[in-house]
């Protein structure tokens, strides 16, 4: 597989995951399949337009090609009709966040890591990707971003691009690095949920 065609699969799996968890919540808050379809192109398309317009790639990602946009209905479509059969898994908005987080945190490093990015800007924009979407569709249903909340949640997607960069400095396999930066990523996400991890708070809040 090659670097641009790994890159390509994972940022569209990105975009149908957290496709998937934008149209679950808007199931959730009994939205109509206007509202599926909105929460949908908004979780799986936001991280990747706001990566693509940070690094000057134009047209985005998400508008070169109708296969992103495709892939994001498609997800809201499945959701629609499917709903029940995904609520089964207990919190699958929590996990299909985690899986995305991992996903978008590997894709948005590697690209920004790809045009030319130091290490520490590429890491700030892997996470900018990861969170990107969560942020848009938690905004749209009125809630506090998760990323904005007490759970670990950015750091998880510090962690998987902290991952990729290393991965580059000591050139490793590009797929066993991603595979590792996802997994890791996703079980950082889950555990923190799990055991009620917490960021900081300030002194006496």
């Amino acid at each position: 597989m090659t670097s641009l065609t790994m890159s390509l699969a994972l940022d569209l799996l990105g975009t149908f995951v957290f496709a998937l968890s934008g149209a679950m919540l808007a199931v959730r808050r009994s939205l109509d399949v206007f509202g599926v379809l909105v929460l949908a192109l908004a979780a799986g398309l936001a991280g990747g337009l706001l990566r693509d317009i940070v690094l000057g790639s134009a047209p985005p990602a998400a508008f070169d090609s109708t296969r992103y946009l495709m892939t994001a209905l498609a997800a809201g479509v499945m959701v629609f009709f499917c709903h029940k059969a995904i609520e089964r898994i207990n919190r699958p908005v929590m996990l299909l966040d985690a899986l995305g987080l991992g996903l978008f945190a590997v894709t948005g490093c590697s690209k920004a890591l790809a045009y030319g990015l130091d290490p520490l800007p590429a890491i700030i924009l892997g996470v900018l990707t990861a969170v990107g979407g969560g942020v848009v569709r938690d905004l749209l249903v009125t809630e506090v971003p998760r990323v904005l909340r007490e759970e670990i949640y950015a750091f998880a997607a510090f962690t998987g691009a902290v991952i990729v960069v290393v991965g580059r400095a000591f050139t490793l396999p590009e797929v066993h690095v991603a595979i590792t930066a996802i997994l890791l990523t996703f079980i950082v996400r889950v555990v923190s949920v799990w055991r009620g991890w917490h960021a900081p708070q300030a002194p006496g809040s």
